[in-house]
């Protein structure tokens, strides 16, 4: 089973940046359009080859990691 997983990381100016990863499809615009909706304005958007892809059935699970 594949794992999804989201990267958010905000620079030292506030800058916020959402990756996902292991989301295939469409399906990640509406994961990343969550995020996109907490934080408001969408500067810009970047698809990766996994928006391409088919989508699979994956299991959720959410680890949050600070970096200093």
């Amino acid at each position: 089973m594949a794992q999804e997983e989201l990267e958010i990381e905000i620079d030292k100016f506030g800058k916020v940046t959402v990756k996902t990863i292991g989301i295939k499809g469409p399906r990640c615009l509406e994961v990343a359009e969550s995020f996109v909706q907490l934080l408001g304005q969408e500067e810009s958007r970047e698809l990766t080859n996994e928006y391409y892809e088919a989508e699979q059935q994956v299991r959720s699970h959410i680890d949050i990691k600070r970096k200093y």
